[in-house]
């Protein structure tokens, strides 16, 4: 018979305690609390008297991390690529993440045409208001990105990091001022894909669509595209995690440290009416200029 309390075992395997996760990794019980206030990394599951217990996942997680350190890539980089890697995968197309994760999003059928008017619209009222942005794009195809390279390059000059995925016809190897370029090669579903993406605390807004099959013979301007947008900060941050996770996995080494600063979920705040409405009469200004 014990004597006392004693408490239970926690689900899952999570029976190792900091100590135990020290002496298997060799990484210190300061050196793992530090990574856990600065990095939100390991995630220890907490018993009711509040101590730490850890599982092998995590043990394999840490190992992870410092190989991935001994191969030359910076710790917070190595710590934000295992913290994502356990986290449920995100399907690779910003459009089809957004109508999983956010069904009350409607989808609307505009033309190419209208398409461009509202991504002008969302462009340059980021560049013009938004406070140092994330800034997202997809273009398909190389020639689409090469006639809107000019606004990207200004748009990359306001912002805190810029990339524009496209089929560039291989890896990019040599990279330009302005937007990081990242190739997408003929698997991607974002090949197919329409995305602007502007992630903002102070205006976060997000437009996505993908091309509709069967559209050969229809005229560039005239080409239907399934489409949503959102200024829901959530949202916006999901789109712009899924398009980073797509530009890492095709190699764009800047994508590692910004899937790390978008790793955590934006303030929840109440919507900005007066920047919306600016946006919106934007959109409706644009939309009636150039969307015929």
């Amino acid at each position: 018979m014990t004597t006392g309390t004693q408490e239970k075992q926690e689900p899952g395997g999570a029976d190792l305690t900091i100590g135990d996760l020290a002496r298997r990794t060799g990484v210190t019980p300061a050196v793992l609390r530090t990574w856990e206030t600065r990095h939100g990394f390991p995630v220890p599951q907490r018993r009711e008297s509040g101590h730490r217990r850890y599982s092998e996942s995590d043990v394999a997680l840490i190992e992870q991390v410092l190989r991935r350190r001994d191969a030359g890539v910076r710790l917070e980089v190595a710590i934000a690529e295992a913290a994502t890697s356990t986290r449920s995968p995100a399907t690779p197309s910003v459009f089809a993440e957004l109508r999983r994760r956010h069904p009350q999003l409607a989808p609307h059928r505009l033309r190419k045409a209208t398409l461009l008017a509202l991504s002008w619209a969302i462009e340059d009222e980021c560049c013009a208001r938004a406070e140092r942005p994330v800034i997202i794009g997809s273009f398909q195809e190389e020639h689409y990105y090469l006639a809107a390279a000019p606004r990207w390059e200004e748009l990359a000059r306001v912002a805190h990091a810029t990339l524009a995925l496209a089929d560039f016809g291989g890896p990019v190897t040599e990279q330009r001022p302005g937007p990081v370029r990242v190739h997408l090669d003929d698997r991607s579903p974002m090949r197919r894909e329409w995305t602007v993406i502007c992630d903002a605390g102070d205006l976060p807004a997000a437009l996505t669509a993908f091309e509709l099959p069967g559209q050969s013979g229809v005229a560039d301007r005239d080409r239907v595209f399934e489409s949503l947008w959102t200024l829901d900060p959530q949202a916006v941050r999901d789109a712009a995690r899924v398009a980073a996770r797509v530009a890492q996995e095709a190699g764009a080494a800047e994508a590692g440290p910004l899937l790390y600063e978008l790793a955590d979920d934006p303030p929840r705040t109440t919507t900005d009416m007066a920047a919306a409405t600016q946006l919106f009469n934007r959109i409706v200004a644009y939309v009636d200029r150039f969307g015929r």
